[in-house]
């Protein structure tokens, strides 16, 4: 009698991605860098987050853009620079 093995394949279905998660930040008055104007300038934090199964599993990068109120000229931060305008 011959004995027959069934090689029993184990799949698995691993769902992974990036998703980018924009948060409005406390606004500050400051003077604008590209019109000279004292306005209110819009704080905004952007973050890539890795995630497993649509769940966010750690903070791949973080970026800072303001916003002026008066012109709408959009620039970048960085984080020293975020914190020393949200003081």
């Amino acid at each position: 009698m011959t004995r027959v093995e069934n090689p029993r394949k184990e799949e698995m279905l691993l769902l992974f991605g990036i998703k980018t998660v924009q948060r409005a930040l406390p606004g500050r008055l400051s003077t604008c860098r590209y019109c000279g104007v004292y306005a209110e300038q819009y704080l905004e934090e952007r973050a890539s987050k890795f995630t497993l199964f649509f769940i966010p599993v750690f903070t791949m990068s973080r970026t800072y853009f303001v916003t002026c109120s008066n012109c709408g000229q959009r620039s970048s931060l960085s984080k020293r620079g975020m914190r020393a305008l949200a003081r």
